[in-house]
């Protein structure tokens, strides 16, 4: 089966010790994932994360840092093909940003700050939880390598 390999840009966005994610939904089963969203054709990485990020969360003012990081989520057989390698950045937003999120992306239903510890209790694609508890601005670049959840 042939698939064509989506780019996704994420953002890892931290207000203290708390971490933005954003919630969406397929299928009635809902999921997290870090803001952000698919790269288009002639668009550069960092100029598809701020646009994501001024859709989905309202965010305009950031500054960027990275990449950081990259994942690659390729699906197993059977479940539709999907490959897609996502690249985070570090980005730093304006103090009280983060107060006054909203979307105005459809497929976005909410987002939230939740604590290092409160990854495990999420499903979070693709599924970094542990490179995000121990991330800290400055680190290395790392290569999270092949990752997937359904």
């Amino acid at each position: 089966m042939h698939s064509d390999v989506r780019i996704r840009v994420g953002a890892v966005i931290r207000s203290g010790e708390q971490l933005l994610v954003v919630r969406h939904e397929k299928d009635g089963r809902p999921y997290w994932l870090l803001p952000g969203g698919g790269v288009e054709p002639g668009e550069t990485l960092e100029a598809a994360l701020r646009r994501e990020l001024r859709e989905e969360c309202r965010l305009a003012s950031v500054a960027v840092s990275g990449p950081i990081a990259i994942a690659e989520s390729i699906a197993p057989a059977g479940h539709g093909g999907r490959h897609v390698v996502q690249i985070l950045f570090d980005v730093r937003v304006p103090r009280g940003a983060l107060a006054h999120v909203s979307s105005g992306d459809a497929a976005v239903l909410n987002h939230r700050l939740i604590t290092p510890a409160e990854l495990a209790d999420i499903d979070l694609r693709p599924p970094i939880a542990r490179f995000l508890a121990r991330y800290q601005p400055g680190d290395p670049f790392v290569a999270l390598g092949r990752v997937w959840s359904a």
